[in-house]
């Protein structure tokens, strides 16, 4: 595991904990392997900025990347019990096919003090599509419940005033938002069988299903309307969905909870899922994705050596963690949970799979 060094003036360091929500962020200095970087950093996430061990957002200016990226995300991953299930869940992705951000575990310190483990998480931009050879093209963010694919709010239950709300563009140009509100709203609008025929001009329909089996197996369920960022190929003209921010996930929810595993439908949610649902050829073909990855990859044989990979290789550091060392028996214990949890899970589904008949 590398070790991070990250300074912050005292005085900066100050003025982010008197408040954690501002955006603004301080300049600091950042050492990886003895290599001295200038930084941007503030505080990240929503909820998480009120936990102890918070969460960053680093953003490189002098050099003006690493290892070509502009910006990372410290994740404190404070709530998961066993600090895995957020790269858990996105290398997962990867292996059902799904584009996914790549993560990695370091180890902070911060003004000399040592702050922990820490998840840094690929940034979704520019950068994450020229690593990947894919073509140029927008990408927004999903910020809040307003990012349901509906013409109502999930924070009110009105009339969006906008198509954008819950949106955040991170790459593109202005023109680009046109297409997101185009999509937006032939997903509300169309009959069903106009829907059949013009979605696949808007959106690649299989990555889509899959990035679904994904969420329902791995039981996100902030993950229909949040956690994920849409990717407008530029070549192709077609969305595709990327996962982001996956801690609660694999048995355990936003709070660290413990959550059954008949919490989230096979179905899932969201107004975009629910139309494809509706038409026969994509709701087969889900139900096929689903069946395949039943019997491969969310199985307890594929994913045990990769809980207890990621597990050996936490293990070492727990006790160094400032904010984890004190619950290192209940960490212990974790891997066994996110195992049941895999039986639970494909046992339920499998259940209900003739639902999708």
């Amino acid at each position: 595991m590398i070790d991070y060094y990250l300074y912050i003036h005292p005085l900066d360091l100050r003025d982010l904990k008197l408040d954690i929500w501002n955006d603004e962020p301080v300049q600091g200095k950042l050492t990886i392997k003895q290599k001295k970087f200038d930084i941007d950093v503030v505080y990240r996430g929503s909820h998480i900025r009120k936990f102890p061990k918070k969460s960053y957002h680093i953003s490189f200016y002098k050099p003006t990347n690493y290892q070509g990226k502009k910006e990372i995300h410290l994740n404190a991953e404070y709530k998961d019990p066993s600090m895995i299930r957020n790269k858990l869940s996105l290398d997962f992705f990867a292996d059902i096919g799904v584009l996914s951000p790549v993560s990695q575990y370091i180890f902070l310190h911060l003004n000399g003090r040592k702050e922990g483990i820490y998840l840094e998480l690929e940034s979704v931009d520019e950068h994450f599509l020229k690593r990947r050879g894919l073509p140029d093209g927008s990408i927004f963010y999903a910020v809040d419940g307003d990012a349901n694919f509906s013409l109502i709010s999930e924070l009110d239950d009105e009339t969006k005033k906008s198509l954008l709300l819950g949106y955040e563009k991170k790459y593109g140009r202005n023109s680009d938002d046109h297409h997101l509100q185009e999509f937006i709203f032939i997903i509300n609008t169309l009959l069903k069988d106009e829907f059949e025929k013009e979605i696949v001009h808007h959106l690649d329909v299989e990555k889509y299903l899959r990035w679904l089996a994904g969420v329902v197996l791995t039981q996100n369920y902030d993950g229909f309307v949040h956690n994920y960022a849409l990717y407008r190929n530029g070549a192709t003209g077609l969305f595709e969905i990327i996962p982001w921010d996956y801690d609660a996930t694999w048995g355990r929810d936003v709070n660290g909870r413990y959550m059954e595993e008949n919490y989230v439908r096979i179905e899932g949610f969201n107004t975009l899922t629910a139309r494809l649902l509706d038409v026969d050829s994509f709701r087969k073909k889900y139900q096929s994705l689903l069946l395949e990855f039943l019997s491969n990859q969310f199985t307890v044989d594929y994913m045990r050596p990769k809980v207890e990979q990621l597990f050996n290789l936490l293990n070492p550091y727990i006790l160094m963690d400032p904010y984890k060392k004190e619950h290192y028996d209940k960490f212990k214990k974790e891997p066994e949970l996110i195992i049941k949890f895999i039986e639970l899970r494909n046992n339920y589904l499998r259940s209900k799979i003739n639902k999708l008949d």
